[in-house]
């Protein structure tokens, strides 16, 4: 369903490709042997059926501009976006534990407020924003961090990791605010929790009955709202790209919407869709390990 959707949508666009990608002063003959090269003359569900049974056999099509493979296209960008969304969450999760156990342990303090208030502020602010603040600071007056780029990690590992320094703080520092608030609502639910005042009244700590025994409930909460983050973060990570000006998916997709490359989109969006649904099939398997009383319940039903 969603293969059908995303040709329908993407072949739906008003205007000739061919005019697009050869240009105003292509020929007549010009345009309808390129129509006829990729196949664009043929009826659409045809076309469909085509590029599907391709797919399911290795073969994502050769793009209309420059005819290279489109899956060697996406293979060549797709690590460099999988770190950055990967680091993004990493460090998201990294800001967001502390920050949100805090501003829920200390709810009825000053320094709770600002934890919250800081939470608050961060989610408000675009990544982009973000980022091209820290570009400013960091890149252009203090000159710590490249302004902008991309090197590989098998070519330089410092290289890579300064490059990827800006692009990462940024989607991490709006991500983690988001998920400082779920966290905070977590722990709140916890300490409310008979089981939690019982704990507290043997002798636990607040932070070590929060840890031994309100981790799991936590953890359940949090995975929601990353499986859920998963796709926001994706579209965080393509507007990153151009921010910073890095090669990756994100980047590719954007000029390849612009020079009409649909069938490059295509394989481009639907590997997007298939990494949301590989998360989340990842996360349900997650929760059951965290949970047994998942698995018990999917036995039962």
């Amino acid at each position: 369903m969603a293969s059908l959707l995303i040709f329908l949508v993407t072949n739906a666009l008003p205007g000739s490709i061919a005019n697009v990608v050869l240009g105003t002063q292509a020929s007549a003959g010009e345009i309808a042997a390129f129509e006829e090269r990729h196949g664009l003359n043929r009826p659409l569900l045809l076309r469909y059926v085509e590029w599907i049974g391709g797919i399911l056999g290795g073969d994502f099509g050769t793009t209309f501009v420059g005819g290279r493979s489109v899956l060697e296209e996406i293979l060549s960008r797709l690590g460099v976006s999988v770190w950055l969304v990967a680091l993004g969450m990493f460090f998201a999760l990294l800001i967001a534990v502390p920050l949100g156990s805090f501003a829920a342990l200390r709810r009825r303090h000053a320094s709770g407020f600002v934890a919250s208030m800081l939470s608050q502020i961060g989610l408000s602010i675009p990544a982009f924003w973000a980022g091209m603040w820290l570009v400013i600071f960091f890149a252009v007056n203090l000159r710590w961090l490249p302004a902008g780029g991309y090197v590989p990690l098998s070519r330089d590992p410092v290289g890579w990791a300064t490059h990827l320094v800006l692009p990462v703080a940024s989607l991490a520092l709006v991500q983690g605010s988001l998920l400082a608030r779920y966290v905070r609502s977590a722990v709140i639910e916890v300490i409310s929790e008979d089981w939690f005042r019982t704990a507290r009244a043997v002798g636990w700590s607040r932070l070590g009955a929060l840890f031994r025994h309100g981790t799991r409930n936590i953890a359940i909460s949090l995975l929601t709202v990353i499986g859920l983050q998963v796709a926001t973060l994706l579209v965080g990570a393509i507007i990153i790209e151009q921010v910073f000006a890095i090669q990756g998916l994100g980047s590719r997709l954007l000029l390849a919407v612009s020079q009409r490359d649909l069938v490059l989109v295509q394989g481009i969006i639907l590997i997007l869709v298939w990494a949301v649904l590989v998360i989340n099939f990842v996360v349900d398997v997650v929760y059951q390990a965290i949970d047994p009383r998942l698995r018990e319940t999917g036995a039962t039903s």
